[in-house]
């Protein structure tokens, strides 16, 4: 299939190019805010001309998060199928809070059903909640020897493992000298020391 021409390739290619920008100024961000006027400034653009391109502010901090996903995924893989690359992923988190921020801002805000970002912070809990729970049910996998924490279930493990994760972000951003991969990796260890009882 050839590439799209157009109008519709200079508009997905300039969308692509606002995500960008957007990624790299929430990377750098640290705790300071910023504004629609960062990103546009970014790709010589107006703050008008780049939401025309996503329909609201809410609607293009959802379409960073997604393409923040889309990389992570690519790089690490899925956090709760592979849980040293889930450790990797949140030490590497260390170098871009502004972009943690962003998640944990807009997830508590995506708790409102009209919220743009609602259907995507559903759907990617649902995801990971189906990813970890037959992860956890895996009869291949082995705990650490002496581990024991008692009867559970794989589905509440895979819960328990992505509120850990997310969780973790949240003290982190309140506690930067908090470990965030040590301790996922260390409830992991007890997550599926108690799965293989």
């Amino acid at each position: 299939m050839s590439a799209p021409r157009g109008p519709y390739a200079k508009t997905s290619a300039k969308r692509e190019q606002i995500l960008r920008a957007a990624l790299e100024i929430y990377a750098e961000a640290g705790s300071r805010k910023v504004s629609v006027r960062d990103i546009a400034k970014r790709v010589g653009m107006t703050d008008t001309g780049v939401l025309h391109h996503f329909g609201s502010r809410e609607a293009l901090l959802t379409a960073v998060l997604e393409a923040r996903d889309k990389i992570s995924a690519e790089m690490y893989g899925s956090a709760l199928t592979d849980p040293p690359a889930g450790a990797k992923m949140l030490a590497d988190n260390v170098s871009t809070p502004g972009l943690v921020k962003l998640f944990l801002d807009v997830a508590a805000a995506a708790a409102e059903p009209e919220h743009p970002a609602h259907d995507f912070f559903t759907e990617r809990y649902a995801r990971f909640r189906r990813e970890g729970a037959a992860v956890l049910a895996d009869p291949g996998l082995t705990p650490d020897p002496g581990t024991d924490a008692g009867q559970i279930d794989s589905e509440w493990a895979a819960r328990i493992l992505i509120a850990a994760l997310d969780g973790l972000q949240i003290q982190w951003l309140l506690e930067p000298d908090i470990d965030m991969a040590a301790d996922l990796a260390a409830l992991h260890r007890t997550l599926l020391a108690a799965l293989r009882r």
